[in-house]
């Protein structure tokens, strides 16, 4: 095999500890004039404040911009965007979890190209470089600090939509643990839950022959060397971490642990990419509006399931990685840890009706460069005969298949 290997990253991680006092220093060297995008409810709080603090003592004007909502509407990206204007920002800083960075993401966007995020759906649809972006998450699963991708809904479409560019990569992520010491055990499990699932797809992710010119062509160019390590090290960190993560909250450790498998998981499938589970949920989160991690979190075990005769050297190494003898525990183990933390166990505890399980197959299969991310080619009469065995909880069938 041909040792291929692409990443792409910001120019700086720090990630530790009580790194977020570094915050001030950061932006000092980026820009003049601050826009702090979050929510409303961490803009009151007293980390947050704090950091507000370093960044204006370090010479900075700051603007915070407390609107961010769950799954960042694109009207409200506008609208933030035209607030903005008048203060002129060159730094952008996204404090908060995945929405508030995807947030900054799109804001950074449209100061600095204009237009509406409409026009830049899809991959490589950003022209150019944006004005330098600072994230710092406040909790462990997107990893969107890392990542080339903002995700928006947009109620013109049934569906979740994606900015995907390196563009949009944020210049420096600042990854303080410590910041998620307070995150409530149900949001711990399915953050870490979604960041297990980013580096599971991103390490059992189609295989692509290694083209001249592939990393230009695709944002997401499936597995290779680099993605590899950074997923199947997330793999173990979330392993290690995440159970204790949500059992004992204040364990500095394990938060540690969790959060930095969500940055290695970030940085796998920043250039890996997700496959089917993430295409399943897409539609399963349309009708359910329920949480983006518990459903791809849901649907993982059966997805790998479905993948295993493509997969058994993916699922030797990660029983390595976790401390099992065979490839074969794998999916069952992954499917214990997440049903001890509270993850649904099928599409129906999710709350999808049945009569629905033709249009979420068929919506799932329009996900092209999911569906063609998954290492098992997934024909539409295969995809349903998989989404109902996700339903009915049906696991052991798909894996005698």
């Amino acid at each position: 095999m041909t040792l291929f290997g692409t990443l792409r990253a910001p120019r700086e991680l720090i990630f530790g500890s009580g790194q977020r006092d570094t915050l001030g220093k950061v932006a000092a060297k980026l820009g003049k004039r601050a826009l702090v995008v979050t929510d409303e409810r961490l803009a009151g709080d007293a980390d947050f404040r704090a950091m507000v603090a370093q960044v204006e003592a370090a010479g900075l004007s700051v603007r915070v911009d407390g609107s961010t909502l769950p799954d960042v509407p694109v009207e409200s990206a506008v609208a933030s965007t035209e607030a903005a204007r008048d203060f002129a920002p060159d730094v952008v800083v996204g404090v908060g979890g995945g929405s508030c960075l995807d947030m900054a993401k799109c804001v950074a966007v449209l100061l600095s190209h204009g237009g509406k995020p409409q026009d830049y759906y899809g991959e490589f649809m950003v022209p150019g470089p944006v004005m330098p972006l600072i994230a710092v998450p406040t909790t462990a699963g997107t990893g969107s600090e890392v990542t080339p991708v903002a995700v928006l809904s947009d109620a013109g479409r049934q569906l979740k939509v994606g900015i995907s560019s390196p563009h949009i990569i944020p210049t420096v992520s600042i990854c303080d643990p410590d910041l998620t010491l307070t995150c409530p055990p149900t949001l711990t499990a399915i953050a870490g839950a979604d960041a297990l699932t980013h580096a599971i797809e991103a390490f059992s992710a189609i295989r692509r022959a290694p083209t001249p010119g592939l990393a230009q062509e695709r944002v997401f160019v499936g597995k290779n060397a680099t993605s590899d390590h950074f997923a199947l090290t997330a793999i173990g960190l979330l392993w290690e971490g995440l159970e204790l993560a949500c059992t004992d909250g204040g364990n500095a450790e394990a938060r540690a642990r969790v959060m930095m498998g969500a940055t290695m998981a970030g940085l796998a499938f920043g250039v890996a990419g997700t496959a089917a589970a993430h295409a399943i949920q897409y539609p399963v989160g349309a009708l359910t509006h329920t949480a983006h991690g518990a459903g791809v979190a849901c649907l993982i075990p059966y997805v790998m399931a479905w993948n295993a005769t493509e997969i058994g050297p993916e699922l030797d190494q990660i029983a390595t990685a976790i401390g099992l003898q065979s490839g074969a525990e794998v999916i069952p183990a992954i499917s214990a840890l997440f049903g001890r933390i509270g993850i649904p166990r099928t599409l129906r505890d999710l709350g999808l009706a049945e009569d629905r399980l033709g249009w979420v197959a068929e919506q799932s299969c329009g996900i092209a460069r999911l569906i063609q991310n998954n290492p098992r080619p997934l024909p539409p009469e295969e995809m349903r005969r998989l989404v109902g065995a996700a339903f009915h909880g049906e696991l052991a069938e798909l894996e005698s298949n």
